[in-house]
């Protein structure tokens, strides 16, 4: 495709409700409005994201995001090529609100629907931000995944290895919990962190040892809680010194964890040769700055450029979704209106399901 084509995403699979213009061709495009409304507010005192209050929301702000990435792009509906959604994986309530708002538009325009795999969006956001070449290494890192892929063009993504159980992001979460900390867990626990000492606690590195690229973070929670449920036996309670030591020795093992399995995904890659060695971070724990360095700091040794995306490309956002439809359009039709939305949406179709599959198919 050498035309540069306008398409409008639409993004509803958690807790942020998001609509953007993207333009361009595959690799290279511009992103000409992103808006996001976070959801942080409604689940705060319930110390994470309740589905129902997600999807409530979602219903009522689609609209709204829609109309203002339009106008900040300063694009009329008409003016649109296509449309492209998340339709999974995700929480379904809010997956079947972008769907159906999206199928909407779609036939009231007329504009071709795209239905676009929400893990596929982070994974082409290399090819959003920075033109990446195919193929790269990418660590899909976020708070309900976590996975090393490499990237072999739009629509095929080869899973090296990932977690076995909880994702980075919902470990932090945790944790900020069991220390007392404000959700979202990530930001909190980065900010604690600063001003804590990450040699204080021996937490373990699960898998450290075994071959491949699997992770695990259930064990590394639980470890936590030990650790935390030691310090109220014996003084009574956490001080703030304590918070902050055990934010910085968990956010150490994640990132040593994470850099570790990333050197062996690294030796797979490399064994393909590839033309312009990139390995790529995405995904909403790529906005913490220590696992950040610790990567690129793995990544140089490997000989390899090292890109993390912008934050506002890191966390949930509609621009991808739109980026991932540009880069898919050349090579399948559009969907039509039995577009469902999953809950459950695997990239990598050829592999076993590393977290098991039931009715609704495979987890990951």
């Amino acid at each position: 495709m050498t035309t540069p084509v306008t398409l409008l995403g639409i993004e509803s699979s958690c807790d942020d409700t998001a609509a953007a213009v993207v333009r361009g061709v595959p690799g290279d495009m511009e992103i000409l409005s992103s808006v996001v409304f976070g959801q942080t507010e409604l689940h705060a005192s319930f110390g994470g994201v309740v589905p129902e209050i997600a999807a409530r929301a979602h219903a009522e702000r689609l609209d709204v995001s829609v109309v203002g990435a339009l106008e900040h792009a300063g694009v009329a509906l008409a003016d649109v090529d296509a449309i492209a959604v998340t339709c999974g994986p995700g929480l379904i309530g809010g997956v079947v609100s972008g769907v159906m708002m999206a199928k909407g538009l779609s036939a009231a325009t007329g504009k071709p629907l795209y239905g676009v795999n929400h893990l596929a969006g982070h994974a082409l956001t290399p090819r959003l931000s920075d033109g990446v070449p195919f193929p790269y290494l990418m660590l899909l890192v976020s708070g309900g995944h976590c996975q090393f892929l490499i990237a072999h063009g739009p629509d095929r993504f080869e899973r090296l290895g990932g977690t076995i159980d909880d994702a980075p992001g919902e470990a932090f979460d945790k944790v900020a919990r069991l220390i007392g900390l404000g959700q979202p867990g990530g930001p909190a626990v980065e900010a604690a962190a600063k001003s804590g000492d990450p040699k204080r606690f021996a937490f373990p590195r699960p898998l450290r040892d075994k071959p491949g690229c699997d992770l695990s973070f259930s064990g590394l929670k639980t470890a936590v809680l030990r650790a935390r449920d030691d310090l109220v036996a014996g003084q009574g309670g956490l001080h703030a010194q304590d918070q902050a030591d055990l934010a910085a020795s968990f956010q150490m093992a994640v990132a040593d964890s994470l850099a570790g399995k990333s050197t062996r995904a690294l030796q797979r890659y490399s064994e393909m040769s590839p033309a312009v060695p990139t390995f790529c971070v995405a995904g909403g724990v790529a906005a913490n700055m220590t696992i950040r360095a610790l990567l690129e700091t793995v990544s140089a040794s490997a000989n390899t450029t090292f890109l993390a995306p912008p934050l506002s490309l890191c966390t949930d956002n509609a621009a991808m979704i739109a980026a991932a439809g540009i880069e898919q359009m050349p090579l399948r039709p559009p969907d039509d209106m039995g577009l469902s939305a999953r809950p459950r949406m695997p990239l990598d179709t050829q592999s076993a399901a590393m977290l098991g599959s039931g009715k609704k198919g495979a987890k990951a």
